[in-house]
């Protein structure tokens, strides 16, 4: 990997945050957009703009087949069967509320259980709530690796649906999907996957995976806001109902009766945002131009690089230390509140995270306040991991 030519793809990063160049390490909250994605949603704004499958003019045929054209990369992008289950929404957190309400309706029957990690951004632990079941969380280590043998036993004969992070935005911890998925299934138990920390990371195959959901965030892979991915297995998106209402789920509307459109537009109600779907097909040929091995390589190495270094501060504490990890790294500087240590890190040109990074249960897990978050991803380099060092060492005896 070339970091000088990936880097001048993103002209966001060649700035400076009061008088220092940026280093931009927060990319489990989102990533920078390259000039390709910034360039598609201008251009498709500039030449293209029309309401898409409804229109028999050349715009909204041009806008219909960029639309679908990205429905069909993304549907290759992971391996997913056929593109008729690949439903367009607006980011990860609304992918799952989507099969949390709409899989709630036709499944569930009371007194339901919905087994999940306690690692779990509250987007994965909320919409169940409402959808009126009890959680059941698989506990974890203190190295941040999920006990598998008391996975084994949460289920009961009310287990409705197994729902986990691919990889947690806090402790950077891979789980073992493939694994979980088959010890469910062997339950009868579908699988839920919040993939919105690890399809820019490695490569995800929904069928090796085994799972019947897979949900993801454009802005999180180099795409913009306000698009992600529900993946559905075919089989269970027939048999579950609309999310929503509107025009283009339907089939034929009477005020007596109204028949739903077939997969995967009965999921997609209402103008959808044609623009930022035909971006996030950029965001996939960036990742797949500079190779999504190669990318996961690249930030191991940084993950390494930034650990050993990090490991070297005696006053630093690091959170989520599993064996298997992406590049992302938890800490605290002695009992320092992390939001201190964050703003003094940005007055030196650092973009970390500060908080509990929607994740509360695993704060309580640590009995901790919040974390700073350094987040890594492919325009990422050596210099930036030193640059954050040397702020560190120069911010924490400020904090004594």
């Amino acid at each position: 990997m070339n970091i000088d030519n990936i880097r001048f793809q993103f002209p966001i990063l060649d700035q400076q945050v009061h008088g220092h160049p940026l280093v931009y390490l927060d990319n489990a909250a989102t990533t920078q957009k390259p000039l390709a994605v910034i360039e598609a949603l201008d251009n498709y704004y500039r030449y293209s703009n029309a309401n898409i499958h409804r229109g028999t003019y050349h715009l909204a045929a041009a806008a219909t087949e960029q639309y679908e054209k990205v429905r069909r990369q993304v549907c290759q992008f992971i391996h997913a069967r056929k593109p008729e289950e690949i439903v367009f929404t607006r980011g990860t957190t609304e992918a799952i509320n989507l099969v949390a309400s709409s899989f709630a309706k036709q499944f569930f029957t009371g007194d339901d259980e919905v087994i999940c990690t306690g690692m779990e951004h509250h987007s994965n632990i909320v919409p169940w709530q409402l959808a009126g079941a009890h959680i059941r969380p698989i506990p974890f280590t203190d190295e941040g690796v999920l006990d598998l043998e008391a996975y084994e036993s949460l289920f009961t004969e009310r287990t409705r649906l197994v729902t986990v992070c691919h990889v947690s935005n806090t402790l950077g911890t891979v789980n073992p999907i493939a694994s979980i998925v088959a010890t469910a299934h062997a339950h009868g138990v579908p699988v839920l996957v919040d993939g919105a920390q690890a399809v820019a990371h490695t490569s995800v195959d929904v069928q090796a995976l085994g799972c019947d959901f897979y949900c993801f965030s454009g802005h999180k892979m180099y795409g913009p806001m306000g698009v992600g991915v529900m993946y559905g297995r075919e089989e269970l998106l027939e048999q579950m109902p609309p999310y929503q209402g509107g025009g283009e789920m339907i089939e034929n509307v009477t005020f007596d009766n109204t028949t739903y459109n077939v997969l995967p537009y009965k999921f997609e109600a209402g103008t959808p945002s044609v623009g930022d779907v035909v971006a996030l097909g950029q965001a996939i040929d960036f990742i797949q131009s500079v190779g999504v091995h190669c990318i996961a390589e690249h930030e191991e190495s940084l993950l390494h690089y930034a650990t050993t270094r990090m490991q070297q501060i005696s006053s630093l504490r690091i959170f989520g230390t599993a064996p298997s990890k992406a590049a992302v790294i938890s800490f605290l500087v002695g009992e320092t509140h992390p939001y201190d240590v964050g703003t003094l890190l940005d007055q030196l040109g650092i973009a970390v995270r500060t908080g509990h990074h929607c994740t509360q249960p695993v704060m309580d897990r640590y009995a901790i306040p919040g974390t700073v978050r350094a987040s890594f991803a492919a325009y990422n380099s050596t210099a930036d991991v030193d640059a954050f060092i040397a702020a560190l060492e120069r911010v924490i005896p400020m904090l004594s």
